[in-house]
């Protein structure tokens, strides 16, 4: 199965490490290529253009029809929600438009840890989530 993996570019390393495992379970995981950059510090005008304005970033990049396009080309979707800035089990808004995207072409959503109760789009997560793996990878199938 190909999965795209999605999450906060500030879990880059952690989310490329995930793609290793779903890869080594069988399935072929998909990612922006920017994520390896990230991860290993060499996209260095992509980091100083996420320091500098992270929004004009993602218009610069055009990182939203990258993302839809990497999940349309996919058969479901992993979020690989972590703690950030106090909030347990973090999903961005990035995060939110990604598991859109991915509802909308009716692709299955799997959550790596439990959903977010702390932000305000809970419900809309809720809605969105077909599997909650509680980190067990092996349960994306």
């Amino acid at each position: 199965m190909k999965i795209t993996i999605v999450g906060s570019l500030k879990f880059a390393k952690e989310i490329i490490e995930i793609s290793k495992k779903i890869r080594e379970l069988g399935h072929e995981p998909l990612m922006h290529d920017h994520m390896f950059g990230i991860a290993d510090g060499s996209a260095k005008d992509l980091i100083k253009d996420i320091a500098e304005d992270h929004g004009a970033m993602k218009r610069k990049y055009d990182i939203f029809k990258a993302w839809h396009d990497l999940i349309k080309s996919g058969d479901a979707l992993l979020v690989c929600n972590f703690d950030k800035d106090g909030i347990e089990n973090y999903i961005g808004g990035n995060v939110l438009l990604e598991m859109g995207f991915a509802h909308v072409n009716d692709k299955k959503i799997f959550l790596l840890n439990p959903i977010p109760e702390e932000v305000p789009y809970v419900d809309e997560v809720k809605a969105l989530v077909d599997v909650i793996i509680n980190k067990d990878l092996s349960k994306v199938k």
